[in-house]
């Protein structure tokens, strides 16, 4: 029986939620902050559908760091966008991203990063040595200090 988790982060950023999004929501800038962009410097990348919001999607193959899998955006609103994460290398897995943006004034956001997904297979091995927390969480700290940089250089 697969088991549920959640990994959160959140970071306040000097930028209004529109300059966020527009990080968020266009796969093509999640190069300027993405975590996972550098594990590869030859990862293949394929983009699909509209450039942004629902129904943006990427795809990636890369070395055995970067592994295989695809996102998709199910969901793109002023102040949210949800993404369906799909891995196929170096595990199968399933997860569902949420960026939430909530201003704080007209030049701030705070950015809120959850992933959920379910602990199947390998993956509920290896929880029970380190937690998905740990294991995910230090990402995304990397990838929202990113985010954090590239929103704020934009303006």
């Amino acid at each position: 029986m697969a088991k549920p988790y959640t990994v959160t982060r959140t970071t306040t950023v000097d930028a209004p939620p529109h300059r966020v999004r527009a990080l968020v929501h266009d796969f093509h800038a999640w190069p300027q902050w993405s975590p996972w962009e550098d594990l590869d410097p030859a990862m293949r990348r394929t983009f699909t559908g509209p450039d942004a919001g629902v129904g943006a999607a990427y795809a990636w193959e890369g070395n055995r760091k970067a592994g295989k899998g695809s996102m998709t955006v199910t969901g793109d609103e002023p102040e949210r966008v949800d993404i369906d994460l799909r891995f196929e290398k170096p595990f199968p897995a399933h997860n569902r991203i949420e960026l939430l943006m909530t201003p704080l004034g007209e030049q701030s956001t705070e950015i809120e990063w959850r992933m959920h997904g379910e602990l199947s297979g390998v993956m509920r091995v290896l929880a029970l040595i380190r937690s998905m927390d740990s294991m995910i969480g230090p990402d995304f700290d990397k990838g929202l200090a990113r985010l954090k940089r590239a929103a704020e250089s934009s303006g």
